[in-house]
């Protein structure tokens, strides 16, 4: 039988790097007076998100996909504006971008509106990525450009059509929201971030999750949401953060819904987290970086192996792979 690798996917110098990097995020973030905190990566709920597959630990509950929840609990209870470097887990995703066992930035800044958490992130991105300019770009231009399509007011079969003529798909029925993040991620992600750091902003308010909605200058409603994208990767994903605990109440069950329809198994919303948010959660905004992709970039490699020491598909070739 051969010998088990031992030895890290990652060269040491882009371990180095890594740490270098962490340093400065913190350093960047005591200087700034925003607090570091630690909260459990194992709770007895979780999300209720149908396209995340959370980790179930037996007798115990589930390892977390994001520290958000408990974030939001300390917030409530008057933390003030809070980050964390925090290993998070989601279900089979496995691939040059995507392990089970990932690092995330997430942070709240309260009283900080949406446009002046995006100007942060790109602060926080330039101390790995060097300086860089970033530019805004509203979902449904990006949709009007690339694919001559309103997203927000065009029919469903006029997405669908859109989707059959730019990408090879096994199926032709699917609802709205499917259609938008399959045109999203295959047709516009990939031309985004090639030369700047690209922020997206004004999502359709079924793409809110835990953002308020908000009017745009076309008077219609949106997400009051951003993602940054840097050389096609999706590197964060930030808010303005729902407070409204009924229409979070709303959105859980709605997801509940869904998951029923595609076949998933239930889930028990956060009650707590609910419970924290009946109590009042501050005026806030909120994001979640992804660090290992950060990182990636930073060192100039295409895939997460490179700067994680041991990623799952590195300790066992058994585990079912993704391609990106």
């Amino acid at each position: 039988m051969p010998p088990l690798p031992w030895q890290p996917s990652a060269p040491l110098e882009n371990l180095r790097h890594r740490a270098r990097i962490l340093a400065q995020v913190r350093a960047y973030f005591a200087a700034a007076g925003v607090l570091e905190v630690e909260t459990p990566q194992l709770c007895p709920a979780t999300v209720t998100d149908p396209h995340l597959n959370s980790i179930g630990v037996a007798g115990y509950g589930y390892l977390q996909t994001s520290p958000e929840y408990a974030m939001k609990r300390l917030l409530a209870a008057g933390s003030g504006s809070i980050y964390q470097i925090a290993r998070a887990f989601r279900a089979e995703e496995v691939g040059r971008r995507h392990n089970p066992e990932f690092t995330l930035l997430e942070w709240y800044r309260v009283g900080f509106t949406i446009d002046q958490l995006i100007d942060e992130v790109a602060a926080v991105a330039r101390l790995a990525l060097g300086e860089q300019r970033s530019q805004r770009h509203r979902y449904r231009d990006l949709f009007r450009t690339h694919l001559g399509v309103d997203p927000l007011r065009c029919s469903l079969a006029a997405l669908r059509s859109a989707a059959t003529q730019q990408i090879d798909l096994a199926f032709d029925q699917a609802d709205r929201d499917t259609w938008l993040d399959l045109l999203m991620s295959q047709v516009i992600e990939p031309k985004l971030g090639i030369d700047e750091l690209s922020f997206v902003i004004d999502y359709p308010p079924s793409q809110a999750a835990l953002a308020r909605l908000r009017t745009d200058s076309d008077g219609q409603a949106v997400a009051s949401r951003f993602e940054l994208y840097y050389h096609g990767v999706e590197l964060a994903n930030g808010y303005h953060e729902l407070l409204d605990a009924d229409e979070q109440r709303a959105r859980f069950a709605a997801d509940l819904r869904e998951r029923e329809t595609l076949g998933l198994p239930p889930v028990e919303p956060d009650q707590q987290f609910l419970a924290a948010l009946e109590c009042g959660l501050p005026d806030c905004s909120g994001v979640a970086l992804g660090l290992d992709r950060l990182i990636m970039l930073a060192v100039g490699s295409d895939t997460l192996h490179e700067v994680m020491a041991f990623p799952v598909s590195h300790m066992r070739q058994s585990t079912p792979r993704r391609s990106e």
